[in-house]
């Protein structure tokens, strides 16, 4: 799957292509990321398209969050439909990610040196 990406600022912005990431394609979507969080320390990923999401799904985004932390980065998830917010909360992970309502207001999240 082609992850699509800019970057504004320091700061990487990439748009999770699919409208369901579960145990069909996160897989492929952990593997097609990965190049994403060995190259940058500040990366935000744009759920606007994702619609569903499972216990798969979310284990790649634990992954990526680990990934990045251990490099001294940070991962910021905007733009969640409500069904996805719904999973997040249902097992709270919407306590360890940092959740934005927009990728511009993710941007700013990781704080001045980003604009």
């Amino acid at each position: 799957m082609e992850i699509v990406f800019e970057k504004v600022g320091d700061v990487t912005v990439a748009a999770v292509p699919v409208e369901e990431l579960d145990e069909s394609n996160a897989g492929e979507f952990k593997r097609d990321v990965a190049p994403l969080l060995e190259a940058n320390t500040k990366l935000v990923l744009d759920l606007s398209r994702l619609r569903f999401i499972d216990s798969s799904g979310l284990g790649v985004f634990i992954s990526c969050l680990r990934k990045l932390n251990a490099n001294g980065g940070d991962l910021k998830l905007c733009g969640m439909s409500k069904q996805v917010r719904a999973v997040f909360e249902l097992v709270r992970l919407h306590r360890v990610f940092d959740i934005c309502a927009t990728s511009e207001e993710a941007v700013q999240a990781f704080g001045p040196k980003a604009s």
